[in-house]
């Protein structure tokens, strides 16, 4: 069976004005059987549907906060950097994905991004907003575990991984406040925190707000999540 092609969102630095990317994304898709490729990141939303037409799923990386006008939010003045290009381009390569049953694995950001493209919305600023003695702000190296993460029974979580709770990383300072509709909460923090959502009437469209593209070398539960969505674009 071909390869599948999985459409990767670039990462955006706003100090080099340059694109680029953690090879742990590029890595993990290609340990799992799919060839990543590196979507150009432009305002021409045609032109990006034209590259991710020829792709069989979509992997939204993490990066920039999203501007807080996308879930009709006043902006605090705790929200970091947003990225307008990255806002508009991953809302159109979204809603083509949904249109055609394409997967969809979101990932830190992808988490944040899914949850507001489904009417939901976020904290800006954790340490502010979220009162919690859970680290979700760890410092490197970013293979440890910093908090657990509660799965919930009957999901497509905990069939693939087979447990109820295990060890994550994390590194965000935004993360999910109201659930956007059509979506199930699949795994929590232990502070109540969602850590893993997918959406009901999708095939595949799940998003973590941990980082299996930093351990999954060394994690077979994060190998596992990057493998199961490569063989969803097969399916497809």
């Amino acid at each position: 069976m071909a390869k599948k092609l999985i459409a990767v969102v670039p990462l955006w630095d706003d100090e080099k004005e340059s694109i680029w990317m953690l090879p742990g994304y590029m890595n993990g898709i290609e340990a799992a059987g799919g060839i990543p490729v590196i979507l150009p990141l432009t305002e021409a939303e045609a032109d990006a549907l034209e590259v991710f037409d020829r792709c069989d799923g979509l992997l939204l990386t993490g990066g920039h906060d999203i501007s807080p006008a996308l879930y009709r939010q006043p902006r605090s003045p705790r929200c970091g950097s947003t990225c307008r290009a990255r806002d508009r381009m991953e809302s159109a390569l979204y809603a083509r994905a949904l249109a055609e049953d394409r997967p969809v694995l979101g990932i830190c950001r992808g988490i944040q991004l899914i949850n507001v493209l489904q009417g939901g919305t976020l904290y800006q600023d954790l340490p502010t907003e979220f009162d919690s003695p859970v680290e979700h702000h760890m410092a490197p190296p970013y293979t440890n575990a910093a908090h657990q993460v509660r799965i919930q029974r009957g999901t497509p979580l905990h069939a693939l991984l087979r447990t109820e709770r295990m060890g994550v990383n994390s590194y965000h300072h935004q993360a999910i406040k109201t659930l956007g509709a059509g979506l199930e909460v699949m795994a929590e923090s232990e502070d109540g925190l969602v850590e893993a959502v997918r959406h009901r009437g999708k095939p595949f469209v799940w998003g973590f707000q941990w980082h299996p593209e930093f351990d999954y070398q060394v994690n077979p539960s994060s190998r596992r999540i990057f493998e199961a969505f490569v063989a969803a674009c097969q399916r497809g």
